[in-house]
């Protein structure tokens, strides 16, 4: 099972879409949403922790295709 991290603080984009993409992904993924200690990425660009691992993009369908690689 496929494990998604992400934040809903920070201002560098729209958690509520990522979520909802992410959910379109994934649907059995577990998916966390809050402080991922993550500001300086968050405040500019969208990330997800994907397994463990940090996955930053400019744009949030740029993300997905990451991890879409990965998955």
């Amino acid at each position: 099972m496929n494990e998604f991290k992400t934040c809903d603080k920070c201002n560098g984009f729209d958690s509520n879409e990522l979520v909802k993409k992410l959910k379109e992904l994934d649907s059995s993924a577990k998916i966390m949403v809050g402080c991922q200690s993550m500001c300086i990425v968050g405040s500019k660009k969208p990330f997800v922790i994907v397994n463990g691992i940090l996955v930053v993009a400019n744009s949030i369908d740029e993300l997905i295709e990451k991890i879409k690689e990965i998955i």
